[in-house]
């Protein structure tokens, strides 16, 4: 039990290790030939005209999210769409169970008006 314990310490410290470390020998080993056009902030290719700082609707971030969760959702079916015929009949429920909460929350963000692009 203890060796349990032990070995994910150690991982934990080789981790939190690593991401210490590679930072700095980024810093200590990488190319230092800085020059305008590389310190000079990059969006699309083109040169910002005015303020940087736009601030969007909340909405984009709502379909995206309500997108990820749809498309998380679509991987967890898919294995149980290809093992359907050698799963219990619980399972089938369970599966029932999940893809209603999701058509529920689909359901409530078309209510919210999430979906409408205005």
């Amino acid at each position: 039990m203890r060796t349990d314990f032990a070995f994910v310490g150690v991982m934990l410290l080789v981790v939190f290790g690593a991401v210490a470390v590679v930072p700095v020998l980024n810093g200590l080993l990488g190319p230092k030939k800085p020059n305008a056009a590389k310190q000079a902030t990059y969006e699309c290719g083109m040169e910002t005209v005015g303020d940087a700082w736009v601030q969007f609707r909340v909405q984009y971030y709502l379909f995206a999210l309500i997108f990820v969760l749809f498309d998380v959702g679509g991987v967890l079916l898919f294995p149980f769409a290809l093992a359907y015929n050698g799963v219990a009949i619980w399972s089938v429920l369970v599966v029932m169970l999940f893809a209603g909460t999701l058509l529920a929350g689909l359901f409530y963000a078309w209510r919210k008006g999430v979906l409408t692009w205005d």
